[in-house]
């Protein structure tokens, strides 16, 4: 009611009409169009097979296109995931963050500052070991002098920090990370989950997957879980070398306790408050397993002999960490992405451990991070396309009160989405959620183009003609300035989302090209 009541208060209601530009522009592009429909409504089984040769290609295209949940957002800033050796003190973490950060600041003036963070705070929304730590954050892009993207500038830092030793690092988005964690636990792009009983099974496999992942071009930051290397003093008695000095184990044991984590001694009182006072060796008596192997035990005799007399001492590399999911153990290895799409990586890299690493019975490999997103998101698609298609099929019979009319507007849909795939493969970008989206609004587009034909095809036969060839003749002369002005308006006005650099650009050029495939196919 809206635009009726408005077009006619303030439309000219002079009835003489003075042709302008757009006249002259639609009588150039009728008098172009016109002679063309005209031939091809004259070949009309090659027009078919023709189309359909396009749709085959189409889809063909669009299988081999490989795919990502969403292109990565740029963020502005780093976080970079930088890990020491497991077990190692707070001491040595920041140690090698300090000498990281004084190379990466030294080495590259696009850094503003860094803040790192290590360990878990009292309220652990982001709980990290105390051998991990994460942040960096850069100036405007324009000010950059040492890279162009940040996948260079990330390459480059990754070079300069295999200066300082035993540290690993991975450069992400600090979203996506966060994101990544949220949804699988890790933080890396792609994750490989490796799922069984025995932690030694679990750590050769992983150690012979990382090396297949290396062999994978485009993954980059590769991390393996690292379930094994905690130092642990293992003391085994010798019964035998006991009894010939009358030692029990609880009397060893009493003695190794109080020397190395400290017995109570007495109490010591402050005002009401009451401490326990606790003896055992000082700190430089307790440093290396020969302290251990020296110290004295008395027999029953009263002699003082060193406790490697009945016992065998050991240094071993011990469980650091046990990880579950879904009650069963596992361990990942995980790895960014840079150059290439998930999809098409994760399908390489499958296809090699298929070859190269054979799982024993009970241990299994899934796949997880932005590809297991991507999955999951494809699966929900599956099912909400196909009911939101057939609503609107649905719509178009309750329209029109015909099948053979809402499957003729139907055929639009496939159609159409030809000049998406097309407009996607030409620009290099694989399939992701964007363009999925992208395509819902072409089809959207598409259906209305249709119902606006059909609808004049409708009006001219029940005006009396009869002429199937000239009512098609005609309704599309009549309707070309619609059509037109349907599809130029979203073409035109997602160019500049196609073209966008700016921050969530990577995300809308999917989206505008798929759109603006439509008009020109």
């Amino acid at each position: 009611t809206y635009v009726p009541m408005m077009a006619a208060l303030f439309l000219n209601k002079k009835l003489n009409h003075k042709k302008n530009i757009t006249d002259k522009l639609m009588i150039f592009l009728e008098r172009s169009y016109q002679p063309l429909l005209k031939k091809v409504l004259n070949i009309p089984k090659a027009i078919i097979v023709s189309t359909v040769a396009l749709f085959a290609i189409s889809v063909i295209l669009l299988l081999n296109m490989g795919g990502e949940f969403i292109p990565q957002l740029e963020e502005g800033d780093f976080a970079v995931e930088t890990r020491v050796l497991a077990g190692s003190n707070l001491n040595n973490t920041i140690e090698s963050t300090q000498k990281a950060t004084k190379l990466l600041i030294q080495n590259f003036p696009e850094i503003e500052k860094i803040v790192t963070k290590i360990g878990s705070a009292e309220i652990p929304t982001d709980p990290m070991p105390i051998e991990a730590a994460d942040m960096v954050i850069l100036k405007d892009k324009s000010e950059w002098t040492s890279a162009k993207t940040f996948n260079e500038l990330s390459l480059k830092m990754t070079k300069v920090l295999e200066a300082v030793p035993g540290i690993t690092v991975g450069f992400q988005f600090p979203v996506q990370m966060r994101f990544n964690e949220l949804m699988t636990g890790a933080r890396q792009d792609v994750v490989c989950k490796i799922f069984g009983e025995n932690l030694d099974s679990l750590t050769h496999y992983a150690s012979k997957l990382n090396e297949i992942v290396k062999t994978v071009d485009g993954a980059i930051d590769i991390y393996e879980e690292k379930v094994t290397g905690m130092p642990q003093v293992v003391i085994k008695y010798n019964r035998e070398g006991m009894a010939n000095y009358g030692l029990n184990v609880a009397d060893i044991n009493k003695v190794v306790n109080a020397a190395f984590a400290g017995q109570i001694a007495g109490q010591v009182y402050e005002e009401e408050k009451r401490f326990d006072m606790v003896v055992r060796f000082d700190g430089e008596a307790r440093k290396s397993i020969t302290d251990i192997q020296n110290l004295y035990v008395s027999s029953a005799k009263g002699q003082q002999i060193p406790l490697s007399y009945v016992a065998n001492i050991e240094e071993i590399e011990g469980v650091n960490q046990i990880q579950r999911e879904n009650t069963k153990r596992r361990i990942i290895v995980g790895f960014n992405v840079t150059g290439r799409d998930v999809q098409t990586i994760v399908k390489e890299l499958q296809a090699k451990i298929n070859d190269q690493l054979k799982l024993q019975k009970g241990y299994t490999i899934v796949y997880g991070g932005s590809f297991e997103n991507m999955t999951a998101a494809k699966d929900r698609l599956g099912i909400v396309v196909p009911i939101a298609l057939l609503l609107i099929f649905l719509l178009l019979y309750f329209a029109f009160g015909s099948v053979k009319q809402g499957l003729l507007i139907y055929t639009a849909i496939p159609l159409s989405a030809m000049g998406g795939i097309f407009a996607l493969w030409a620009r290099d970008m694989p399939f992701s959620i964007s363009a999925g989206v992208g395509f819902i609004a072409l089809f959207g587009v598409a259906v209305l183009n249709g119902i606006l034909l059909v609808s004049e095809f409708n009006r001219l036969k029940a005006e009396g003609w009869h002429d199937s060839i000239r009512i098609v003749i005609h309704a599309t002369k009549s309707k070309l300035r619609a059509v037109l002005m349907t599809a130029l308006v979203p073409a035109l006005g997602f160019i500049p989302m196609a073209i966008s650099t700016g921050a969530g650009g990577e995300v809308q050029k999917p989206l505008a090209t798929v759109v603006i495939g439509l008009f020109y196919l």
